[in-house]
């Protein structure tokens, strides 16, 4: 058999209307990511209909299921490739579905960015209003060190698999990822059709000028032709096993015959069968009873690890999206009273007073919390003090915050748990900021933090 294959989560990200429900479908389709029973069933189903269809019916399928709680398997696709087990996660392109993107991201190894190269449809994408350059933005935030650009719709250029096109796309997008902070000579860019299946598995017949990609890294080159190549040419994700736990819920389900199942990505540390959970902000403490991921039993599950777990005594309306699991009895997880943090302000029409109330995502979480006071403005690339107690903050700006969450809210120094340390800032159905948090103050007690300093 040989040892098991490293596991990698791939975030699936983009404008609206990109392609990348048909290039999710199609990849996993090809890569075998779908049991022969429930392919034979949709084979049968779908026999009069065209491909696309099928391939949409099975990501509905799917997350029907999830809904009705059959599965306790938070990701809905998984594959593999020669090196790597690959669980999709998806994200939503529309605007309403933002803070599932965010999410989602906050729980990848790598950014899989779906760009259009059909007429209109890229530089809508990149336009001000478009997803492009968010999801793009929010991923390097969340701490995505890694992205990979899927250029689709080649067979939609003018004419098909039009070389000019492609180049002209890589040169739009790599423009915005250097300013975001990727280095552009390390991201692949590769030109598929995710509806006809065009270089996705096998390399591509229609682009003969497309020879594969490059990419510079430390230590050496890697390269790919086809999509499947380059997603196995990735560095894989190092996990932090030696930290105690964090867990951050993403659901929770109460399931007929087996009863209260959160569900998560384990951040750090590791969740056994009989470890005693501490819940914050809930303020619960419970025994796993088991864990499942991709419908198997699990007596040991590690950082990266997409688990469903059951716990005992606990209902489920106790617990919510949002909340952290951690090990009871080593350095368990707390709510905060108020955290500092380090802010960049990107898009905010107007000039930001102490008292602003956006809505933070952090991790899981979706809390509105106070900018109670402006601590310092600073130089974003040197870190460097340019004053003190800021009057305001505008687009551009970097400053030293204290923030406060309006209810509890469990987050961690950036520090000591990187993925509980980063967040967004949300208003005006658009990221107005992002933070890293350089220290908390955790909340005393049982009761909620006090918000009054908002006031």
């Amino acid at each position: 058999m040989g040892k098991e294959k490293t596991h990698v989560n791939v975030v699936i990200i983009g404008h609206v209307d990109s392609g990348k429900s048909t290039t999710t479908g199609h990849l996993v389709y090809k890569c075998g990511g779908v049991d022969q029973r429930r392919l034979e069933k949709f084979e049968k189903a779908a026999a009069q209909v065209r491909f696309k269809q099928k391939k949409f019916q099975l990501k509905k399928k799917v997350k029907a299921e999830r809904e009705r709680g059959i599965t306790i398997d938070i990701s809905l696709l998984k594959f593999n490739t020669q090196k790597f087990t690959m669980t999709i996660i998806d994200a939503p392109g529309h605007r309403d579905f933002i803070k599932n993107m965010i999410t989602g991201t906050s729980q990848a190894d790598v950014a899989l960015l779906v760009v259009s190269a059909a007429k209109g449809e890229y530089e809508s994408g990149v336009s001000r209003s478009g997803q492009t350059r968010e999801h793009s933005l929010l991923a390097y935030t969340l701490g995505v060190k890694q992205i990979i650009v899927c250029v689709n719709k080649m067979d939609m250029t003018e004419p098909p698999y039009n070389q000019k096109r492609f180049e002209e796309v890589v040169k739009g997008v790599s423009g915005f990822l250097k300013k975001i902070g990727y280095d552009p000579q390390a991201v692949p860019f590769v030109p598929v059709s995710g509806w006809t299946g065009e270089n996705m598995i096998t390399a591509t017949q229609k682009m003969p000028w497309f020879q594969g990609w490059k990419v510079r890294r430390r230590e050496g080159n890697a390269s790919g032709r086809t999509l499947l190549e380059v997603l196995d040419a990735i560095q894989p994700p190092v996990r932090t096993i030696n930290k105690p736990l964090r867990l951050p819920l993403q659901d929770v389900y109460k399931i007929g015959g087996v009863g209260t199942v959160p569900v998560g990505k384990i951040e750090t540390g590791v969740l056994k069968p009989g470890m005693t959970l501490m819940f914050s902000p809930a303020k619960l403490t419970a025994e796993v009873k088991s864990i499942e991921m991709h419908h198997q039993g699990l007596q040991t599950a590690l950082p990266g690890h997409n688990v469903g777990f059951n716990i005992k005594n606990v209902s489920v309306k106790n617990l919510r999206r949002g909340d952290v699991a951690g090990n009871a009895q080593h350095d368990p997880p707390s709510d905060v009273s108020s955290f500092e943090a380090q802010v960049i302000i990107l898009n905010h029409p107007g000039r930001i007073k102490s008292g602003y109330s956006p809505v933070l995502d952090c991790h899981t979480a979706h809390v509105t919390c106070c900018f109670a006071e402006l601590k310092e403005k600073i130089d974003r690339r040197t870190g460097k003090k340019l004053e003190d107690q800021p009057q305001v903050l505008i687009s551009g700006d970097a400053a030293t915050v204290k923030l406060v969450p309006i209810k509890p809210m469990c987050v961690e120094s950036f520090f000591s748990y990187p993925p509980l340390g980063r967040f967004a800032a949300r208003d005006l159905k658009q990221t107005v900021a992002v933070g890293v948090i350089k220290s908390v103050v955790k909340a005393p007690g049982t009761k909620a933090p006090k918000a009054q300093v908002c006031k």
